[in-house]
């Protein structure tokens, strides 16, 4: 999963709420989605395509009914993300794109 497509899928409040109500339950219609927003259905629709194309929901067809989940591999790739700010991520940056501080702070000079 790319980082920048899982965290612009989850920036937006709509799929927020989403990804939290999910977390409530094992799988949900999409029509039981769509009702517990003010937005139209094809809205709704799209909301839940974006989570999908992100990895974050996984969807299941039922006769007429498309059922989503969430992944749990994708809650495990978020954490990972998440984690990666608090070790060293930029250490992976070359010297030449680092921040002057962290040159400074790799080099013991601070």
């Amino acid at each position: 999963m790319d980082e920048v497509q899982l965290l612009n899928a989850i920036a937006d409040p709509t799929r927020l709420r989403i990804l939290r109500q999910l977390a409530e339950c094992d799988s949900v219609c999409a029509c039981d989605i769509a009702a517990c927003f003010d937005l139209r259905q094809p809205t709704v629709s799209h909301h839940l395509r974006v989570l999908r194309q992100a990895g974050l929901v996984e969807s299941q067809r039922r006769g007429t009914w498309v059922w989503y989940a969430i992944r749990p591999e994708a809650v495990e790739r978020l954490r990972e993300v998440i984690d990666s700010f608090a070790s060293a991520g930029a250490a992976s940056l070359p010297a030449d794109r680092r921040l002057p501080v962290l040159q400074a702070r790799a080099a013991g000079l601070s």
